[in-house]
């Protein structure tokens, strides 16, 4: 399968295209620094360009079977419309192009998904993460009103931990505490969706099972869960600040 991958430098991208490479897959990385992807050598196409040009996504896209987007932000608490305008500028690209199968990775707390999460998410997504999630709100919408077969990937909180090669999804998963995913479990589930093609027009929210709560019976299990809101504050400050990790 030939993909076009955005934000292949960042962490999740990063996963994802190592997988696909391995899983045979042809795959271009749509990249500003194709510097940043050297080591691969002759193992994927580097597209240089800017996300939010149509010209630039377009000429990438031309001739591929699907487009995944993994797109992120340096720092978490920038704002300056990347979504939104990388998002305007995929679906014309795709539309130009005859492209219409696209993976588009957001974040758990944007849009409907704020509703179904903990009372401290909630505090931390409607301050310090406001503009940015408002700006993947509006990019979110824009896929899901074109006319494309997309799928729209809800992740919970994100960590570096290794695939565990197992996921829990659903349109609507009502949660207690802080559940975590990694990057690398995000990648696998991208992958496997565009090739499988299971939630097609759905915007699924995705978890380790093995931290996915509906009901807490067990109180050893709850204060786990109230160690993990208390930290939650704390582990995205440092992922965002300190070590300037993007949020996908």
């Amino acid at each position: 399968m030939k993909l076009l991958v955005l934000g292949a430098t960042g962490p999740t991208g990063r996963h994802f295209v190592d997988l696909a490479v391995r899983s045979g897959d042809s795959v271009t990385a749509f990249v500003r620094d194709p510097g940043a992807l050297a080591e691969l050598g002759g193992q994927v196409a580097l597209a240089k360009g800017d996300a939010k040009s149509q010209r630039d996504v377009a000429a990438a896209a031309a001739g591929h079977d699907a487009i995944v987007s993994a797109l992120g932000r340096s720092t978490s608490m920038q704002a300056d419309e990347l979504f939104t305008r990388a998002s305007s500028a995929l679906i014309g690209a795709a539309e130009e192009t005859g492209v219409s199968r696209l993976v588009w990775l957001s974040s758990f707390g944007v849009g409907a998904t704020y509703e179904v999460s903990s009372a401290t998410q909630k505090l931390i997504y409607r301050t310090l993460l406001r503009a940015l999630y408002a700006d993947k709100a509006i990019a979110d919408e824009r896929i899901r009103s074109s006319g494309l077969d997309w799928t729209v990937v809800y992740p919970t909180r994100l960590t570096d931990g290794p695939a565990m090669g197992r996921f829990h999804a659903g349109d609507h998963l009502p949660m207690r505490g802080n559940p975590t995913i990694s990057r690398a479990d995000v990648a696998a589930f991208m992958h496997r969706e565009v090739h499988g093609g299971t939630w097609i027009h759905r915007s699924p929210v995705i978890t380790d099972p093995s931290l996915f709560v509906l009901l807490v019976g067990n109180r050893e299990i709850y204060r786990d869960i109230c160690h993990g809101e208390l930290t939650f504050i704390t582990a995205l400050l440092e992922s965002s600040i300190t070590s300037r990790r993007p949020l996908v």
